[in-house]
């Protein structure tokens, strides 16, 4: 534009120089020449506006094409959040169906006892009947033969004398004392063989009625298993989606009214950690002695070669490492065989602490967050993807080595796993604050 002024000046000048001393110019070249470059610049501010619009244009279907794909990842991540809860729903469903099956099988197995038992009493009163039956015909046989109750006024009045009467009377009643309780025990164990098999008969149908219930169990068990593999096919596909969304598939998002409720609960959950450590802090000052805390439920294969300030928080083998996936992923991944069949696998704390927040988050899934105060240093560690709702509640003191949850896939995860994050002094949705977990676990 400078340019073009300058000319359009100086050709300006040069006419009217050229009028003034009436000298002829020949300003028709000049006239071209800036005429050229008027239309140059011309041509150069329509390119450059009409590349400003492309760019205005690609600026707005690149924010446009964002918004679409933050919008779909949002309804993918809610989808998986549903789903999720449905598998957390159908997993204890199942883990309540097993232990249906199991009272059941419990139910009959003593009911089967108990039959043994009724069908054993049953034989030996029936053994025992019969052999009374015998010795009753026995003896109302010689009773008929000798005449009946005449023969006992015979043998009394055959005394020879008083004391033999007394010693012949007493006889008679004892044979006489003898038949009647016969009788009676005859009758009563009659009585029992026949409430006996009533028993039996009623203990019976009670099995078969247990053998359809565990039947009919077995077939509900088998439709939530059916059930299960559909929602994680469900899930898989989700999953997969929203990884050739996104590109990285674990990254541990979550939503801004989770933060704000995690980073409400920390303050509470500190202050009672601190109160837990003063208080054992004068329970050891009081027993002068530091009580060995062991546990071997949670044993496990890996060996990380850290300071030993925690235990594993599981027994398994690393599938992924603090650091990877562009530094991005700030904790460590833990897998295990038994968890990946199908069992499983008991999640520990690390440390004594009191629980900071538990409950299902959308990336996460079911997840723990535990506060420690450990030697005056404050920590907080993190147990994502669990199985089955979390062991624990929020605000509750957990001891070092207590059981939290099972290893599992819910969140935004695509297999069996426990992610474990450790943070000091504290959690937060940037994980400005991990450290290296490594170096930590004993």
């Amino acid at each position: 534009m400078k340019r073009s002024f300058s000319y359009l000046l100086l050709a300006a000048l040069v006419l009217i120089g050229g009028l003034t001393n009436g000298t002829t110019v020949e300003a028709e070249p000049s006239i071209n020449e800036l005429n050229e470059e008027i239309n140059e610049i011309k041509q150069e501010q329509q390119s450059l506006s009409e590349k400003r619009k492309e760019i205005q244009s690609n600026q707005k279907e690149t924010e446009n094409k964002i918004k679409a794909n933050e919008k779909q990842q949002k309804s993918v991540e809610d989808e998986i959040n549903d789903i999720d809860k449905k598998l957390t729903d159908t997993r204890n469903e199942i883990q309540s169906k097993q232990n249906e099956i199991e009272k059941t099988n419990q139910e009959i197995k003593t009911l089967t006892n108990k039959i043994k038992k009724l069908t054993a009493e049953i034989k030996e009163l029936q053994e025992r009947i019969e052999k009374r039956d015998r010795l009753l015909k026995e003896r109302l046989r010689s009773i008929q033969q000798n005449g009946g109750d005449m023969k006992y006024i015979e043998v009394i009045f055959g005394a020879q004398s008083f004391g033999d009467f007394i010693s012949r009377a007493i006889s008679v009643n004892k044979i006489m004392d003898s038949d009647k309780e016969i009788m009676d025990q005859q009758k009563k164990d009659k009585l029992t063989l026949e409430k006996s098999k009533k028993e039996l008969v009623k203990s019976k149908q009670a099995v078969e009625q247990k053998k359809a219930d565990l039947e009919e169990q077995k077939t509900e068990l088998i439709t939530l298993k059916n059930q299960l593999d559909d929602q994680m096919a469900e899930k898989e596909a989700l999953l997969k989606k929203l990884e050739e969304e996104e590109k990285v598939l674990e990254d541990h998002k979550m939503s801004l009214d989770e933060e704000q409720q995690i980073i409400a609960n920390q303050e509470a959950a500190l202050k009672k950690a601190k109160e837990e450590a003063e208080k054992q802090k004068k329970q050891l000052q009081q027993t002068d002695k530091q009580p060995a805390q062991k546990n071997s439920s949670n044993s496990s294969n890996i060996s990380s070669g850290g300071s030993g300030s925690f235990i594993w928080p599981v027994s398994g083998y690393l599938t992924d490492t603090y650091g990877t996936r562009g530094g991005n992923h700030k904790g460590i991944d833990v897998g295990n065989a038994t968890a990946k069949s199908g069992g499983d696998v008991p999640i520990y704390a690390v440390a004594s602490g009191v629980v900071t927040r538990a409950y299902h988050s959308s990336s996460y899934g079911n997840v723990v967050f535990i506060t420690h105060y450990i030697d005056g240093k404050q920590y907080e560690t993190v147990y994502a993807h669990m199985k089955y709702s979390p062991m624990v509640r929020t605000f509750q003191s957990v001891k070092k080595g207590q059981q939290i949850g099972v290893m599992g896939s819910t969140g935004r995860s695509s297999g069996p796993h426990l992610h474990f994050e450790l943070h000091s002094p504290s959690w937060n949705i940037n994980k400005s604050n991990s450290l290296n977990p490594l170096s930590y676990l004993k």
